[in-house]
């Protein structure tokens, strides 16, 4: 019997990744994974489809959406895990978050017209597929017009923080999502707190403040991380008092990033979160 293997953060070509959800459920099968929560940004349209993928492959599926929202100005994401996916709180959530995204597009678009992209919308909007519209689909859209050379030159020019194309939305606080992931029955999880690049006493503010709104716990394993980054991650959590998740935060097939599953343990320090969970 092999050892249990879970991985509750990843995302599928709903949102900003590259596999179906079909097919990211495949390769976590095939990555040794044996509890997997897609947590596309904003949305829980994958899910459908997960489902039934996961049912075939044998893995257990947890209900997962990764939210944006702001601290202080600052962009933080917040994963939201195991919740009921029909639940109103839930369902009004990734409605609202949708349209900021849609507005959001829209100002994008108009911003990078003015800069001879014309017809960038659409071309973006077909990059997506019907999926939930980002910068990512913008900066494919970009490529094909030949000005620019890959994805990182798109960022690097127009889409990265304080480009023209980074466009600030009002994102709910962390008060909106702590309560209609724990209206659902769900745990409102911190994703990858390293990402930030905070200082240590605006991070330590910023998990408290998280806490304190009903947050229930926190990324201690996120994608490719150190011994010493895990450990320091340990000692945030049972500091705080939050629950430990883990997860490859993956997006595409790629040797830079984790895989699916490949990540490294929780440390034997901390509770992790799926000891909540019913059996």
């Amino acid at each position: 019997m092999s050892e249990p293997c879970y991985d509750l953060h990843c995302h599928s070509s709903q949102s900003d990744g590259i596999l179906r959800p079909a097919e990211l459920l495949s390769r976590a099968k095939s990555q040794g994974v044996t509890t997997l929560a897609l947590t596309d940004h904003d949305t829980i349209s994958g899910l459908p489809e997960a489902t039934v993928q996961a049912e075939l492959e044998g893995i257990d599926l947890i209900t997962g959406v990764e939210f944006s929202c702001l601290w202080y100005g600052r962009n933080i994401h917040v994963l939201a895990l195991n919740f009921d996916a029909s639940h109103s709180a839930i369902q009004a959530l990734t409605e609202l978050q949708l349209q900021r995204r849609i507005e959001r597009s829209e100002v994008i678009a108009s911003k990078l017209e003015k800069l001879g992209f014309i017809g960038i919308l659409q071309a973006a909007q077909a990059k997506a597929d019907g999926a939930i519209i980002g910068r990512p689909h913008f900066a494919q859209a970009m490529i094909d017009t030949g000005k620019v050379k890959d994805v990182a030159h798109a960022f690097k020019q127009f889409l990265g923080a304080g480009k023209v194309g980074d466009v600030k939305l009002q994102w709910p606080d962390f008060d909106d999502v702590t309560q209609a992931c724990s209206a659902a029955g769900g745990q409102a999880v911190l994703a990858h707190p390293l990402k930030y690049k905070m200082t240590r006493t605006k991070l330590c503010s910023m998990i408290d403040d998280f806490k304190e709104s009903g947050g229930q716990g926190i990324e201690v394993v996120s994608g490719l991380q150190t011994p010493q980054q895990t450990g320091d991650m340990a000692r945030l959590a049972n500091k705080y008092e939050l629950l430990a998740s883990c997860g490859s935060d993956f997006h595409a097939p790629s040797g830079y990033n984790a895989d699916l599953g490949q990540i490294s343990a929780l440390p034997q320090s901390v509770e992790p979160i799926w000891q909540q969970w019913s059996v």
